[in-house]
């Protein structure tokens, strides 16, 4: 996390703790508190396969705010339209060009969705046309802790043929200087995640592994 924090040139904060917590970005427009379980068993599988110290409590913060330049990890997730105002695209664009960390996940699994478009035009307006590209397969965070040697695991909803009935073998990025500031996915990751961490042993292959790569990569690259 120290090095997260001097990316981001932290300021003081009522939440600066020597702690990783997670940030959900809330946004004006469109559904934003949506998987209201994920964070925390996302939090808990920090707990349980690492050593990092963890805040166990979900941090929500507005984009316009500048509380989210203290954030070392941020989440932005919906269904519905994402349109940022003026002051929420600045810091959009501050905060990740800054080294900030963004997992945006799509809660429609679909490309063709109003959240997945409408996310890909602000991405567009902000970064540049281009910007937003697929990432490799091999690309280290599918190693950062876990290994994934396919790429991103699939999800339930994608083979239970919701949004737009396909498999989504790859995500996307906007990389600042050769690392990853906007993780990109369409696999709904929200969604499969978003149930009583307690319930995870049930789960004959743990799910939220994943997860735990895209929070040390967020830490470490």
């Amino acid at each position: 996390m120290g090095n997260a924090n001097s990316k981001l040139k932290i300021q003081n904060s009522k939440f600066a703790s020597n702690k990783f917590f997670f940030t959900r970005l809330q946004y004006e427009s469109g559904d934003w508190d949506v998987d209201q379980r994920m964070p925390s068993n996302l939090l808990n599988s920090l707990i349980e396969y690492t050593t990092i110290e963890v805040d166990t409590k979900e941090h929500i913060v507005p984009l316009s705010s500048d509380e989210i330049f203290n954030a070392p990890f941020c989440y932005i997730t919906g269904h519905k339209l994402v349109q940022f105002n003026k002051r929420e695209s600045e810091n959009f664009e501050k905060y990740v060009k800054n080294g900030g960390f963004v997992f945006a996940d799509d809660c429609n699994h679909d490309i063709d969705g109003l959240f997945a478009k409408s996310f890909e035009e602000q991405m567009a307006e902000i970064f540049g046309e281009d910007e937003l590209k697929k990432i490799p397969n091999d690309h280290e965070i599918y190693s950062t802790f876990f290994d994934f040697e396919d790429g991103p695991p699939t999800t339930s909803q994608e083979l239970n043929g919701w949004g737009d009935d396909l498999v989504h073998d790859y995500l996307k990025a906007i990389e600042i200087n050769g690392r990853i500031g906007v993780l990109y996915s369409n696999k709904d990751y929200g969604c499969e995640w978003d149930y009583d961490y307690r319930n995870k042993r049930w789960y004959k292959n743990d799910n939220t592994r994943f997860g735990v790569n895209i929070v040390m990569y967020a830490l470490t690259s």
